[in-house]
This record gives structure tokens, sequence and C-alpha cells, in this order.
């Protein structure tokens, strides 16, 4: 697909339309159609914990199966369906429902709006429910039971928005952030109780930030955070990721010389996501150092008196409150302790930072650039190394929960790339491509990384091409193709146009990793450069460059490529 302009188009959700609010709170039909049908299939999840209209719209079902044998010959069809697509991990079962849903046009027609090889990978697996999905929408008229409690799901957005917008608004005012309207970006949750109230989805596709939660049936009291009605520090999680990341995407400049940070995280508990993309890592730790200077207690804050009050009273009042922010700050730095043992380990750093940046009284959009260009790098690194990990880390939000998985042999070859053990990675890749069964792409891909690491260029650039007509997997794909545009920048007599092609078939495969979408970007802007070696202190005056097809390579193609 292509825009207006010609450029290749972004598949967006089918939620997401131009104009209003920058940031909304609505509900929606398909997604209810899909949670129905779910909830008709046996999905029982914390129907205690759900608010009454669950209940009330199984019961609608249930009488409209018991009139009709065709709605119910429909939804045995649908079910046998579910069925076969069931998962072990109930959030993975219901996400891959949730995201079709965010990409459906509204029922009758209930049809992707993109073509299925737009769609996210969860999605196409289960999109040939949909002609199920609608012969059992008509046979039990689930349009119907969503008009009819049309209302109670307006009633539970009134009451998840005033938290909502209170928690949005706190955010903005640490951040200093501005209140803006509808830029191409979009913050949407999506409220929809016929879903566990403990399951919260979250998406990020393009520029949208997508949140799918469901409100529980707690009564409300006095204390809003213990009623908020949703996870809130979940959707304030995916908020921040929404105004944060931008931020951090704009530097992209800096990330060559963070690189380095993976290496002290190759131990730690992070999902290979992390250990391996540079940006994704420093973006989560400075959204947990955001999280931490806004966490606060459970024990109330103390009520200011006023200025009428009695001394004794505004006396008791100022004891009361140093005591509560004392304990605050406590917590705080307990909170930082435990996610850089989680593997988080810049988190100290950004928590500083984010100190003085409250002192100045500026805010995150003016200081990130100091925060990132100033970062002692060797020193963060070393810190990383000294920090003893705990076993495992809670769930990712943005990152559906899959139950623990192996690493692959080229995985392991890819680590050991990044702690610069190259001996290991080569071994690794050899004994893929001997084994029929092997990984072969990926196996290229790792010996013509280690040929630019030795210094031979012209045998990388062969590995690159072959890893292309091998692999399969985007990121592989992606990388050579971002690998070959650089050596076609480097060259002695730079084949500009070529190198250019490279970066643009790396974004046209999809990788939709971050470092991956900013190197490819950045190669398009202007010609890669080799990173320039610190001049010897005796010879000050000697700016000779590094020979494209030397020692170049070895320094910048070293192990801390983020693949």
């Amino acid at each position: 697909m292509r825009d207006e302009t010609g450029a290749v188009a972004r598949p967006r959700a089918a939620q997401i339309e131009k104009g209003g609010s920058a940031v909304t709170l609505e509900v929606s039909e398909p997604l209810f159609q899909l949670a129905a049908g779910l909830n008709a299939c046996g999905y029982d999840a914390d129907l205690d914990k759900s608010p009454a209209v669950r209940a009330e719209v199984r019961a609608d079902m249930n009488a409209a199966m018991a009139a009709s044998e065709d709605a119910r010959k429909s939804r045995d069809a649908l079910c046998d369906y579910v069925s076969k697509h069931h998962l072990n991990d109930i959030g993975l079962e219901i996400g891959q429902y949730v995201s079709l849903a965010l990409y459906l046009s509204p029922p009758p027609e209930m049809e992707p709006n993109v073509d299925e090889t737009q769609l996210p990978p969860q999605a196409a697996a289960v999109v040939n429910i949909l002609p199920l999905l609608r012969e059992f929408a008509e046979q039990a008229n689930l349009h119907y039971i969503w008009l009819k409690h049309r209302a109670e799901y307006e009633g539970l957005v009134a009451r998840v928005h005033d938290p909502m917008t209170q928690m949005i608004l706190a955010t903005n005012i640490y951040l200093h952030q501005p209140v803006s309207s509808y830029d191409g970006r979009r913050f949407l949750v999506l409220l929809e109780p016929l879903f566990s109230p403990n399951l919260t989805n979250a998406r990020v596709y393009g520029n949208d930030y997508i949140i799918v939660t469901s409100p529980d049936n707690k009564p409300q009291t006095d204390d809003a955070a213990a009623s908020d009605p949703v996870r809130m520090d979940l959707i304030r999680h995916i908020y921040l990721h929404y105004i944060v990341e931008p931020m951090v995407y704009s530097r992209g400049t800096a990330m060559e010389r963070i690189q380095p940070m993976l290496r002290g995280v190759q131990d730690a508990p992070l999902e290979f996501f992390y250990k391996s993309d540079v940006v994704a890592l420093m973006t989560e730790c400075l959204i947990k150092a955001i999280e931490a200077h806004l966490y606060t207690i459970a024990s109330p804050k103390p009520k200011k008196p006023s200025a009428a009050k009695a001394r004794e009273e505004i006396d008791r009042y100022n004891a009361e409150i140093s005591i509560y922010n004392r304990e605050t700050a406590l917590a705080q730095q307990r909170q930082v302790v435990t996610d850089e043992q989680q593997g988080w380990t810049m988190t100290g750093y950004f928590y500083q930072t984010l100190g003085v940046m409250e002192h100045n009284g500026d805010g995150l959009r003016d200081e990130i650039a100091p925060m990132i260009y100033g970062m002692d790098v060797d020193r963060e690194r070393k810190h990383a190394l000294e920090t003893v990990f705990v076993k495992s880390v809670p769930a990712d939000p943005l990152r559906p929960v899959a139950p623990p998985k192996k690493l692959e042999a080229m995985d392991i070859a890819e680590a050991d790339l990044l702690k610069g053990n190259v001996i290991d990675a080569s071994d690794i890749a050899e004994k893929a491509l001997a084994d029929p069964k092997g990984d072969h792409g990926r196996a290229t891909y790792v010996l013509a990384r280690i040929d630019l690491m030795q210094g031979d260029p012209e045998k990388a650039q062969q590995g690159f091409a072959k890893a292309l007509t091998l692999s399969q997997d985007p990121r592989t794909l992606a990388w050579s193709h971002i690998y070959l545009g650089r050596l076609y920048d480097i060259e002695s007599d730079p084949e500009r146009d070529k190198a250019v092609a490279e970066y643009k078939a790396a974004l046209a495969v999809r990788d939709a990793r971050s470092d991956t979408r900013l190197a490819a970007e950045a190669g398009v802007a202007k010609p890669y450069q080799l990173p320039q070696r610190a001049k010897p202190k005796a010879d000050p005056d000697d700016d000779k460059d590094f020979d494209p097809t030397g020692k170049a390579e070895k320094e910048a193609y070293k192990p801390t490529s983020p693949h």
C-alpha cells in the first residue's frame, strides 16, 4: 500500500481515524463481537470480577441460541475454530483475536482494512475466523445485543474517563509535555468488559499506540488509587512509550556510541529483544526512571491545613509531610534498584538526570538530548557488568507473554558477537551451515558480519547478498540490506544510488524494530560514514581517515551490531 505521496503506507488499526484528539478512550463493536464469540465458546476467565454487563451479554447470547438451531450451529462452527487455535497461554490466545479486531471494519462487513499480508502476525494467524464470526453474529443477532447494552458500555467509559484524564495530566505536568491535537499519532484506550479485568493487551502499530483493557467490578471509594477501575499503571506505562519513544528515536545519531551498553546486559533476565536493541533498552530504562519519580507510597498524603489553622496543626502537617516525602523518596530509590537488578541498568542514570530536570524546572523534550549525549557510556557499561541480576522479570505489557523460550543456536551466536566472542559465534554458524536443517540464512549473515570485523568487506558483501537469498527472517533480511547499503557508501568510489536502494529495501521488509528503522532511515538521509578513530595524543595533527577496505571495518563493525 502507498499513500498519496507514493511512499509506502504503514497499515493502521481500523479504529484510528484522522482528526480529533491525540488521546482517546472508546469502545469498539468489532472488538465486542470477537469478545462475545470467545465468551460463547467457553472463555470464562474472571467472570466474578467482571462488570455486570458481561453476564448480561452472555445471557442474551444464550437466549438467542436456545431459540435458534442455526444460531447453535454457527456457534459450534465458531467454537471448533477457536479450539483448533488454542494456545497454552491465555494472554497470547486472547491477544491474537484482539490484534485482529483492531484491523476490522464495522459490522456487518467485519473485513480487515489492510491486505492480509500486512496484518500483524498474531492477527494473520486467526484471520480465517471472520466468516464464522460473521455468521454467528448474524444468527445470534450480536448487533442488536451491542445496541441493547451500549449505554452500559458508555457508563464504563465515563467511570474510567476521570481517573485516566488525571493520570495523563499528572504525567504531562511532570514531563512539561504540552497537550496537543492530532498530529498523525494516536494513543487509544479501548474498553471491552467481556474480557478478564486481569488481562491488558497493548499494541504499537506504526504510529498508533493502542490498549485494550476491561474495567473490574470493584466499588468506588474515597481512595481513588485503590478503586481505579482499570490498571492505570499499565496505561501510564504505554502512554510513556507514546511520549518518550519519538524523543529517543530522534536522537538516532547517538545510538552507535551507546551500543556498548548491550554487552553489560547479556546475562540479565531480559528478552533477547532488549539485549539486541539498544534503543529499546534505553527507552525502557528512561520510562522506568520516570515511573520511579512518579511512584507514591500507599499511605495517603497529608493534607495541608489552611493558613487560618492553629500553629500546632501547621507544625504537625510539616512533620507528617516530611516523613511522607522521605518514605516516598526511599521507596523510589528501592524501585530503581529493583529495576536495575532486573536488567534495566540505565534506570539509575536517568533517575538522577530527571532529578536535575525537576530542579531546573525544564521539560523532558528540552533535557533528553543532554541526557543521552551526556551519558558516560563506559561508566554505565561497567555499572551494568557489576550488577547482580535477579532470575526473572515481570511481563512486559507491550510484548505478549510467551512461555520461556530456549534461545536458538543462532540467537546464541549473535549474543556471542555482542560479547565479542567471535570464535564461538563462528563455530556455531559453521555448524548451522553443515546441518541440513540448520538456519542457513542467519548463519550466513553472522559469518558475513565476522568477515567485516576481520577486515574483509568483499567477502562480507557476498555473504550478505547470499543471506538475502537464504533467509526468511525479517530482521536478518533488513540488516543484510543495511550492511550492503553501508558497504556501497564506504567504497572508494561510493555507489550512493545502490546504497539508498538497499536502505529502502530494509524499510520495506518491515522488521518494525526501532534500531532497524533508525539505521535504514539514517542511511536514506545521508551516506554512512565509518566511525572515526580517536587521534593519538602524540600526533594531534594527524587527521588521516580510516582505510575503507582495511582495519576500519573491524572498528566500524565491532561486535556491538544491533541485530
